[in-house]
């Protein structure tokens, strides 16, 4: 009997593993977030975010929330204040205000970057399968891909998400990839894994150099 494959903690391959995991996730978004926002997004909003293909539409995940990432700005007055010339918490000029942004957050934006990320996590499920490969490991990968995200969103939004919708997604597209992810590297360990050996008789004839005469 073949004895048990030792596997053995590589601490190196397992850093690089989650390197290569999170990359790749952010580089299917990047790929994906700015082309969709700029068709689907409202575009005077956009702009004053920073355009579609600023890191903020990734990294900040009061975007997906659909919440406003600026603050300060209290009261019936409060859209107002994102035009003119200001000087001592006076407005002391305007400007051309034909598609001038209100101020309010584009509900679109969200669900574009919602879709998007779904759309990465679909594309990590290859990750998992062509990277981790072992089936035990892939909750784990997955759940640091998550994990590490939430910890560099809250760092650059300087707040914790606060959003059911956002925490959803993160549910969501984890749990789509580790399912379908645990399943693809199963079958493969399976497929791999059959090996039809030949009957003991016919084994003992090729190891007697030939195959014994039969009556």
């Amino acid at each position: 009997m073949t004895p048990a494959r030792q596997i053995s903690w590589d601490p190196v391959l397992l850093v690089s593993q989650i390197i290569s995991m999170q990359t790749l996730h952010y580089l299917t978004l990047s790929i994906l977030i700015p082309p969709l926002l700029a068709v689907f997004a409202e575009s005077s909003s956009l702009t004053y975010e920073g355009g579609a293909a600023n890191v903020g539409m990734i990294m900040d995940w009061r975007e997906m929330a659909g919440r406003p990432t600026v603050r300060g700005m209290q009261g019936e007055e409060r859209w107002s204040s994102y035009y003119g010339a200001w000087s001592g918490g006076k407005q002391v000029g305007g400007g051309w205000e034909d598609g001038r942004w209100d101020g309010r957050a584009d509900p679109i934006r969200g669900w574009v970057i919602a879709v998007c990320w779904m759309i990465a996590s679909s594309a990590d499920i290859y990750y998992l399968y062509t990277l981790i490969r072992r089936p035990r490991f892939i909750l784990d990968f997955a759940l640091t891909l998550v994990f590490n995200h939430l910890v560099l969103t809250t760092y650059y939004s300087a707040s914790i998400p606060t959003s059911l919708f956002f925490w959803l997604v993160m549910f969501a597209g984890s749990a789509w990839a580790v399912i379908v992810a645990e399943q693809l590297c199963v079958k493969r360990e399976m497929t791999e894994g059959l090996v039809i050996s030949a009957p003991r008789d016919e084994a003992e004839e090729m190891e007697m150099g030939g195959p014994r005469r039969r009556d």
